[in-house]
């Protein structure tokens, strides 16, 4: 199927060949599913024709090679990159000249594919307009459809850092700090049945926040809020959400702002779908947000949501300039933010598009904000 789909949109583009580069689009294409594809040295790339699919890697991984299915015709090389990038170059100049006319690449948009400035050469002296095209547009119009697997694998990955979250937070007390905890929940993770997990953001807020920091020896006080966004693979897809936890007992208005945000952001799930953009989303969003009365949305990032699939964050945007349509076959991260006084309450939810509405792939926020009591350790 994704085959098919990816000629069609080559077609519709006008692009006779695309070289793939980054490891999530080979992955995608050809199901090959090795740690090598994380290999720098000895990349692996495929070229994908309206005719072939061809799979290219070092000889080291011939083994791997045999698990392909027959669709896929795999091409060994000896070397490194160098080498790679002549073992590319000769397939497709092996092509007769009208298959190999126009010329695509991964480079661009949302996708940073691997490779150099030589493979983007070789390539314009091969193609009949010296152009090397993106071929990002095509390449996310097929990936931005995800399959009832590719759903409930992102199902499964979000039960797992859901369980062990809450499994972490069961062993957090005042004095424990950002990176004591950020270690118990990567070990819960792992228990909890994940394949990897990367490198993630956990921190006490005080009110300045910095989201993309390490955690540190801050220790946990009363009045922090717990703020993590934190990741899990399952089945070769990752998963994220953001989860937040309050020590000691909140205040009225505290509680008043947790349960607000959290209702608004499942009304605006709830309305999400087929035929909408991304726009139409963000604009109800925003009023929503106005109605609510809660004072400045957070806005040093231009949306509320975003696609998710083999990687975490892809398009669509859900902002006031995206017009994507949304399909069936999206799946959305709906996650905005409210900093107030020290606090910070968000709620990431992440739904599967279905032609009627929408599926929550993850379990429901707590109905009632969690705290750390202050006597316990």
């Amino acid at each position: 199927m994704r085959i098919s789909r990816i000629r069609a949109e080559m077609t519709r583009e006008k692009i006779d060949v695309i070289v793939l580069t980054d490891p999530k689009n080979v992955q995608y294409f050809t199901d090959y599913r090795s740690v090598t594809l994380l290999n720098k040295t000895r990349p692996i790339f495929a070229i994908v024709t309206h005719e072939s699919l061809i799979v290219v890697g070092s000889l080291d991984v011939t083994k791997v090679f045999e698990t392909l299915t027959g669709t896929v015709s795999p091409v060994a090389y000896l070397g490194y990159l160098d080498e790679a990038i002549a073992a590319i170059t000769e397939q497709i100049a092996a092509m007769p000249a009208l298959v190999r006319k126009r010329i695509g690449i991964d480079y661009g948009q949302d996708m940073l594919g691997h490779g150099s400035l030589t493979l983007v050469d070789r390539l314009k002296e091969m193609s009949s307009d010296h152009v090397v095209k993106s071929a990002n547009d095509v390449l996310w119009r097929v990936r931005m459809i995800k399959t009832p697997f590719e759903a409930e694998m992102k199902k499964i990955g979000l039960d797992i850092i859901n369980r062990a979250f809450d499994d972490a937070i069961a062993h957090a007390y005042p004095g424990i700090s950002e990176m004591q905890l950020y270690q118990i929940l990567q070990a819960e993770i792992y228990l909890n049945g994940a394949e990897e997990s990367d490198p993630f953001t956990i921190l006490f807020s005080e009110g300045n926040n910095c989201y993309g920091r390490w955690p540190s020896d801050l220790k946990l006080r009363e009045g922090h809020y717990i703020w993590a966004d934190f990741y899990a693979t399952y089945g070769g897809y990752p998963t994220d959400r953001n989860r937040i936890v309050r020590c000691g007992e909140p205040a009225d208005w505290e509680i008043d702002a947790y349960e607000r945000v959290r209702s608004l952001t499942i009304e605006l799930a709830k309305s999400v779908r087929p035929g909408l953009r991304c726009c139409d989303i963000y604009s109800r969003f925003q009023r929503l947000w106005k109605d609510a009365d809660l004072g400045p949305a957070y806005g040093l990032v231009s949306r509320v949501g975003h696609g998710s699939g083999l990687d975490i964050l892809e398009p669509p945007s859900i902002s006031a300039t995206d017009e994507t349509v949304i399909e069936a076959g999206m799946i959305l991260n709906l996650e905005p933010k409210l900093e107030k006084d020290g606090a910070v309450f968000q709620f990431e939810d992440i739904l599967f598009v279905r032609d009627d509405g929408v599926e929550f792939l993850s379990e429901p926020h707590p109905e009632h904000l969690p705290v750390i009591k202050l006597a316990a350790k």
